[in-house]
């Protein structure tokens, strides 16, 4: 759970800056989503996912940057920029490489912070963030007394703001994030969603009959099924965890589908590997014919005790059924109801 939570964050990561460069807005909002669920999911994060989930904060937080009404701190105070430069400062610390660049984007955020304030009139808030944006060093203090002077005049249209305009900052922000996923390896979800477009036509089929590493013993590689199903799943065009609580909410999947609970089956080593290649349409015929014996009527029965009437995929999940589908069992419930 742990490994392919961090296959999703890589992703969603670089599925933000895609959208962020493209100023796609309704995929990156719905990336976010994705993004912040797995975000809140880490008990702790992993010292090599501290970039990724810096940069997904910082491009959600700039993303909204304008948006003072929105908060992201417990400090009302905060904006959503103020929010952004300190995960901005975080990035900065993790790299000593681009010291041009991370100074240049600092300088950016800062001066936006102000601005954004008088634009919308805050011309009291703006002094007071400036307070807390600067500190007394003698590098901070000529761009300190020019952002003051600038206050005084409430003017968000002087020269200097024009200059270091929000779209600049959008643009500096861009070239960031070429750089980097230039550095950072791409990750293996990327790898197959390459392939998968590549492929046009073939959809899942050349994925799906990808012949699975088998060791000596003739283990299956439980690494290679887990990411072979993983990347099926995600590359059916899911919403995955689109809810902050980990729900799975308007999602593409079909849950019913017997090719879906073969791949879950996989993944959970529960079936072998050959029958992923196997025909939809004959393994379903076969389940049809397959009588309900007593023993998974009683496993039918217990799961609706545990988990109500209508969660079909969760009983499935951890019922033991013989080659079942929810659908299967949704049937099956309702004729032991009318038998009772």
């Amino acid at each position: 759970e742990a490994v392919a939570a961090e296959w999703m964050l890589e992703f969603a990561c670089s599925c933000l800056c895609r959208h962020f460069a493209e100023q796609s807005g309704a995929e990156f909002w719905r990336w976010r989503d994705v993004a912040q669920a797995l975000i809140s999911g880490l008990s702790q994060i992993p010292p090599h996912q501290k970039k990724t989930v810096y940069l997904c904060q910082l491009l959600i937080r700039i993303a909204q940057g304008k948006s003072l009404g929105l908060q992201f701190e417990n400090d009302q105070r905060i904006s959503p920029l103020e929010s952004a430069l300190s995960f901005w400062t975080l990035l900065e610390r993790e790299e000593i490489k681009l010291e041009k660049l991370h100074e240049e984007i600092r300088r950016l955020i800062q001066i936006q912070i102000v601005a954004v304030h008088m634009e919308n009139r805050y011309f009291k808030e703006a002094s007071e963030v400036l307070e807390r944006l600067f500190t007394d060093s003698e590098s901070d203090k000529p761009l300190r007394v020019k952002l003051a002077t600038v206050i005084k005049t409430k003017d968000p249209y002087v020269p200097l703001l024009q200059s270091f305009s929000y779209s600049l900052l959008i643009s500096k922000i861009k070239s960031y994030i070429e750089l980097f996923m230039k550095e950072n390896e791409t990750n293996f979800l990327i790898q197959e969603a390459t392939k998968h477009v590549v492929s046009k036509g073939l959809g899942a089929t050349a994925l799906q009959n990808r012949p699975v590493e088998v060791n000596e013993n003739g283990k299956s590689n439980l690494e290679t099924k887990q990411r072979f199903v993983l990347s099926i799943i995600l590359l059916r065009d899911c919403t995955f965890l689109s809810g902050l609580n980990g729900k799975m909410q308007n999602c593409c999947l079909d849950f019913d589908s017997s090719l879906f609970w073969i791949y879950i089956n996989c993944l959970l080593g529960l079936n072998s590997t050959q029958n992923v290649g196997q025909n939809e349409v004959s393994l379903a015929c076969s389940r049809r014919r397959q009588k309900w014996t007593p023993k998974e009527d009683l496993e039918l029965k217990s799961g609706v005790r545990e988990f109500g009437v209508g969660n079909w995929a969760k009983i499935l999940a951890h019922g033991n059924f013989n080659n079942r589908t929810s659908v299967m069992l949704k049937d099956r419930w309702r004729t032991l109801s009318k038998i009772k």
